[in-house]
């Protein structure tokens, strides 16, 4: 059974997420704050986490900049904020995906499923290593290194980077990289995938502004370059 761990500072919003993935056989474990959120994330270690941004105590954003420096656990956020730069700023700090509220508890466990699949084969697949000039990905054991380096990646970060290292020069569309990375792909989050490359590039190019692994295919969306 998957624990999913829901971090939000309502009470009505806990209990009725709480309910419906409870009868969708999930363990739920519930927290009203970002610090207790990080006490409940550390000791019931959750599988995924759905988290709230705006709260007292500890906000969503810093929940993610303190729990992204110790685990790649998969992150939701629930948003009831709408503008874009808000959305675009979790997906930098780490999070894997967003629901904005009010929500649907269908579209809710969709995604779940959707980011649960993608960790699961992650996990499951046969130890694979793709090697590019300094940069190496062993997906069986969930490892990237730059210069021999490790580098931490988001689940969605480590996924988007296997789709394009296994196909070098091939160039993917935004909305073919979601569906390589979701399973389904969920209208109006094709700009995602933006913030997990400049993500991405943050963490294994020398100079992000010049990127030598990852390219933009203007028009078209993205490709990894087969000269490296």
């Amino acid at each position: 059974m998957k624990t999913i761990l829901v971090v939000d500072d309502k009470a009505n919003v806990r209990t009725l997420v709480k309910d419906y993935l409870t009868q969708e056989n999930y363990r739920v474990v519930t927290a009203e704050n970002g610090q207790q959120g990080l006490y409940a994330a550390r000791h019931e270690k959750p599988d995924l986490i759905l988290l709230d941004i705006m709260m007292p105590e500890m906000s969503g954003y810093d929940f993610l900049r303190a729990f992204r420096k110790e685990k790649d656990t998969p992150i939701i956020l629930l948003t009831a904020r709408m503008e874009e730069s808000d959305k675009v700023l979790g997906l930098e700090l780490g999070a894997d995906d967003y629901v904005t509220k009010p929500f649907g508890m269908r579209e809710l466990a969709a995604r779940i499923q959707a980011v649960l699949r993608r960790a699961a084969k992650e996990s499951a697949a046969a130890s694979e290593v793709l090697r590019s000039g300094d940069l190496m990905m062993d997906k069986g054991s969930h490892v990237v290194k730059v210069r021999e380096e490790v580098v931490n990646l988001t689940p969605s970060e480590f996924d988007l980077l296997a789709v394009l290292m296994g196909a070098p020069g091939r160039a993917f569309t935004r909305m073919e990289l979601l569906e390589r990375m979701q399973g389904s792909a969920f209208e109006g989050v094709e700009r995602t995938i933006d913030v997990h490359v400049r993500n991405l590039r943050a963490k294994i190019e020398a100079d992000p502004s010049q990127p030598v692994y990852i390219e933009t295919v203007f028009g078209v969306g993205y490709r990894f370059r087969s000269d490296r």
